[in-house]
């Protein structure tokens, strides 16, 4: 019991001493569980909307209000123009688009059907299965309402539905799930394996003792840093090649725009999780911290990013943190470019993004990094 006595107390010891390794234990699962259990919801609400109204009559107003009241439409944008719902429902900027026809208030006031178009971007299956299922709801209770309005005054006469609710459901109409999920997998993929992989490297170099001899070498900080990244690229691009291939021929994704932009927009991405590695292979100094710290950056990359849980049911708060990850980005342009065919003129907020966190991760990690041992 004495030398079992002697080594835990060695072992808590230099768990004390890792000061950083001790944190992550202790930290991590009380952040994740903060994070994942406010940010995970999957009652889609608050769905940005952009509205054509060509009545401007009370009567579209009465129904838009109802859409706001049911707390699942934020009404964000007024659109003049078809065009112009379609522009911003393939920008991203709304997932839904409400039409009400020039004459809606004529055909309520007439006892005639009224309808109205609900156009509900697909691509994201769970956040349109809400928007259909509400709208639908919407329209049945307010036709309902109006119905018994007009049952009190006409006597027996049986009126015709007031609502005529009809959903267009773009880019994934039969909502097919491998559609919406293949592009983020591979997202998914590209994360977990260039930033674990990168992030181990310098501390690999530590702990085997080869770092010193890399010092020792002309290399500068910035192309040290570079030859830990640039190999890993066309590592990238095979896994891509590979998961483009399975997903197109064994799923049948759909491929709607053009296979060079997603390609060169595919290398700013792992530019980006690769630089992110090395930031932590900087920061750590064994490779065990560099797997911990690696798996904490994973686990919010899967969860915040809208792979599997829609973004517009985050609270805002998680919203914010989630475009602190490349990931978010990708996937807006993976499923940009397969599902809805868009091109570089709807894509450039998300390309300016990872350009800019390319530029910030890797600044910080040539100042962090220094050539001399730790």
């Amino acid at each position: 019991m004495r030398r079992l006595r002697a080594l835990l107390i060695k072992e808590f010891i230099q768990m004390k001493r890792d000061r950083l390794t001790f944190a992550m234990m202790v930290g991590l699962p009380i952040i994740q569980l903060l994070v994942f259990g406010f940010a995970i919801n999957t009652d889609v609400k608050h769905l940005s909307t952009v509205v054509f109204d060509q009545s401007l009559q009370q009567e579209g107003r009465d129904l838009l209000s109802a859409f706001t009241a049911s707390d699942y439409f934020d009404i964000k944008y007024t659109a003049g123009s078809y065009q112009q719902v379609n522009d911003y429902i393939e920008q991203g900027k709304a997932k839904v688009g409400i039409i009400i026809p020039p004459d809606f208030s004529d055909n309520i006031k007439h006892g005639r059907s009224a309808s109205v178009q609900v156009i509900v971007d697909a691509s994201d299956s769970m956040a349109a299965s809400s928007a259909i299922s509400t709208a639908q709801l919407i329209g049945q209770l307010k036709s309902e309402e109006i119905l018994v309005q007009r049952l009190q005054a006409a006597g027996s006469q049986k009126p015709s539905r007031p609502y005529d609710i009809r959903i267009r459901p773009w880019y994934n109409p039969d909502f097919v799930s491998a559609f919406y999920m293949v592009p983020g997998i591979l997202g998914v993929v590209l994360t977990m394996t260039m930033v674990m992989i990168t992030s181990m490297a310098i501390v690999r170099e530590r702990e085997r003792g080869t770092l010193e001899q890399l010092i020792v070498t002309p290399l500068k900080t910035y192309e040290l840093i570079l030859g830990k990244i640039i190999p890993y690229i066309f590592v990238g691009y095979v896994q891509v090649t590979l998961a483009l291939c399975v997903g197109i021929v064994v799923f049948d994704l759909p491929m709607q725009g053009s296979l060079p932009l997603l390609y060169s927009l595919t290398s700013l991405f792992i530019i980006a999780s690769l630089a992110l590695g090395i930031l932590i292979s900087t920061i750590t100094k064994t490779q065990m911290q560099a797997m911990q710290l690696s798996f904490f950056i994973f686990l919010p990359s899967i969860l915040l990013s809208g792979f599997m849980f829609p973004r517009d049911a985050m609270p805002e708060f998680f919203q914010l943190l989630g475009n602190l990850l490349p990931l978010t980005y990708y996937l807006e342009i993976m499923r940009g470019i397969i599902l809805k065919g868009i091109g570089i003129n709807f894509l450039w907020p998300q390309v300016m993004a990872l350009i800019a966190f390319i530029i910030a991760v890797l600044s910080v990690s040539i100042i962090k990094f220094q050539k001399k041992l730790a």
